[in-house]
């Protein structure tokens, strides 16, 4: 029997650099290795809690995040893509998870002190927000998720999803499934930082390589990047540590890609190793970044193009993806009315 996954994005804004390495570009692998069943959410509820007073940006950015999705390579066919609105029995799981959880906890989360201070909501952070790891935890659990690709700064979510299902079967029986986090292998891929130089690529702070910018767009972002301030001079010893071009290098670049742009150097090691002793400038470096970060979106880009021309294969993805997955969420949510007592009126009672 297969495994399940459940994966998925909040719908703000086209997706990044940072989301192919930290979880699509595995998405397309563990799709193509034909072991999981897997379900990749469009979470645009979650997106409302915190952007209640734009929908229009959440309902245009859900076709972005498709196209991207298409764009990567995800296969419709091998894979489920939905849209969480479109499934209601998300939010009447929910509400019974709710029941399970203090608000004192919720505001020890990690991950919701952190993004409350992000967005300055103070004590006026809206409750859909704060207890949108809730919603988090009905997403995995309805789907009986085995797995759960995230980024490190997402494992607190997991914790709390994972004591929810403790709760439940203690009171209700032996229910819901325990999923476990995944991480990326590659550590550089787990949070790929901004082109400033910050600790990550965020649509909010305007320092993404976006899968859809255009050829000069990336080049133009790669030149500007935030390398070592102190390597002034090409003969300046550099640091490759906290330096972005070479995290995006330990993220991307192959050997082969050196064989390819760059065949004076064998692999990245050589090629660090020259810079930390001097002697080889940042543009140059840049240069063969742009390269390698070239041959990934190229193929993405044109994949992307021809999607948007077809929008109706996008809509028809999301509406059949949408259905399929309400059919296993209804199926949880009578597992869990029936431990509850609460199918009342149930013709097998």
């Amino acid at each position: 029997m297969k495994k399940v996954i459940l994966t998925g994005d909040r719908p703000t804004g086209k997706l990044h650099l940072g989301h192919y390495a930290g979880s699509l570009k595995n998405r397309v692998k563990l799709q193509n290795s034909n072991e999981y069943d897997m379900y990749i959410l469009i979470a645009d509820l979650q997106a409302l809690t915190d952007n209640s007073r734009d929908p229009e940006k959440i309902r245009k950015s859900l076709k972005e995040v498709a196209l991207d999705y298409l764009a990567v390579g995800l296969d419709p066919s091998k894979v489920t893509i939905f849209v969480q609105s479109q499934v209601p029995e998300l939010t009447e799981l929910t509400m019974h998870y709710l029941n399970l959880v203090t608000l004192a906890r919720l505001k020890r989360n990690p991950t919701i002190k952190t993004e409350i201070k992000e967005r300055g909501f103070g004590e006026s952070v809206p409750v859909g927000f704060l207890t949108y790891p809730i919603s988090q935890a009905a997403d995995i659990t309805a789907f009986k998720a085995d797995l759960v690709p995230v980024g490190e700064d997402q494992l607190p979510l997991i914790e709390q999803c994972k004591e929810i299902v403790h709760t439940f079967n203690n009171i209700y029986g032996n229910v819901l499934k325990e999923p476990q986090a995944v991480l990326a292998d590659n550590q550089a891929c787990i949070r790929l930082p901004g082109i400033d130089g910050k600790a990550k690529m965020s649509k909010s702070l305007g320092n993404c390589i976006y899968l859809s910018d255009n050829s000069e767009i990336v080049r133009k972002k790669i030149m500007s990047m935030f390398t070592d301030p102190e390597h002034v001079r090409v003969e300046d010893p550099g640091k490759v540590e906290n330096n972005p071009v070479f995290t995006y290098l330990d993220a991307f670049a192959t050997d082969e890609d050196f064989q390819k742009y760059l065949p004076e150097y064998k692999n990245l090691d050589e090629l660090k190793a020259h810079y930390q002793r001097g002697g080889l400038g940042d543009v140059k470096v840049k240069k063969f970044l742009f390269q390698v970060v070239e041959d990934i979106l190229t193929p993405i880009r044109e994949t992307r193009a021809y999607y948007e021309e077809h929008m109706e294969l996008v809509d028809k993805m999301l509406e059949d993806g949408s259905k399929k997955a309400r059919l296993v969420v209804q199926e949880t949510l009578k597992d869990v009315r029936d431990a509850i007592g609460i199918n009342y009126f149930s013709k097998n009672d």
